[in-house]
This record gives structure tokens, C-alpha cells and sequence, in this order.
């Protein structure tokens, strides 16, 4: 399961058992009365065996006030869920995922429901070549 935070939404995916195809599942509104109890939710219906969280750096590799949040959101997670958390490289995620929306044909205003969605589909395939390319 991998998660593309943001200050307003936080868009999810998941991959099927055998690690092959990464899916939309859906985007949560990052309210903190009710967003952890959402995630404890999507837990218990998916039983994820890793998580991801995009990490977003700039370009140079350095870290931003982005970055640290979505560091503290994968150390909430790792204190909800015994579950191991990974924080992946998400440079240019929304970028390529509003890209490849626009090319499938949505417009902005139809792309902005999906595309937190999307970025995470993206972090979960990087997480997933990279765990196939390891020997």
C-alpha cells in the first residue's frame, strides 16, 4: 500500500498479492479528527504487508518542509501498524501522473479528483521495481 501525501489529500494505492500491478484505491482527506481512523480502516479491509509513503524532495535531492511532513506521517504510521514503512524518492510523482492523465484525456477539473491517486500508483510501481530488481 502506498500513500502520496498532501496538506489537503492524501491519495492511495495498492498492488495485488503478487506484487505485479499497482491500483488507485482512493483518496483521503487529510483531516487528523478522522484520518488515522480511516488508514486503521483501509488496514484491516486490505492487510497491506509494506507501506510506502512518497517522500518529495526537490530536484537536488534536498529536503523541504514537504519532505518532513510526509516523515512524520510514515512515523505515525509505523506507530499505528506493526507493518514495515519505506519512504520512496517521489520527485516529479504528480508531476508525471498529471501528465499521463492529461494524455488519457482529462481535463484539470476531472484529473484533480484522481490525480493524488495517481501520484500513489506511481510511488507503489517505484517501490515495486525496485523490490524486483534486487537479487
Amino acid at each position: 500500500m502506498a500513500f502520496d501525501f498532501g496538506d489537503v489529500r492524501i491519495g492511495v494505492a495498492i498492488s495485488d498479492v503478487d506484487g505485479i500491478l499497482a491500483v488507485p484505491l482512493t483518496t483521503l482527506i487529510n483531516i487528523e479528527d478522522t484520518l488515522f481512523l480511516q488508514i486503521a480502516e483501509l488496514f484491516d479491509e486490505y492487510q497491506p504487508i509494506h507501506l510506502y509513503v512518497g517522500k518529495p524532495l526537490h530536484l537536488s535531492g534536498k529536503e523541504s518542509e514537504s519532505t518532513i511532513k510526509a516523515m512524520n506521517f510514515a512515523e505515525k504510521l509505523r506507530q499505528m501498524s506493526p507493518t514495515p514503512v519505506s519512504l520512496i524518492d517521489e520527485r516529479l510523482s504528480t508531476v508525471s501522473a498529471a501528465r499521463q492523465l492529461q494524455e488519457a484525456g482529462k481535463n484539470a477539473k476531472q484529473a484533480r479528483k484522481v490525480i493524488d491517486e495517481a501520484a500513489a500508483v506511481g510511488i507503489l510501481e517505484a517501490a515495486l521495481n525496485a523490490q524486483k530488481s534486487r537479487p
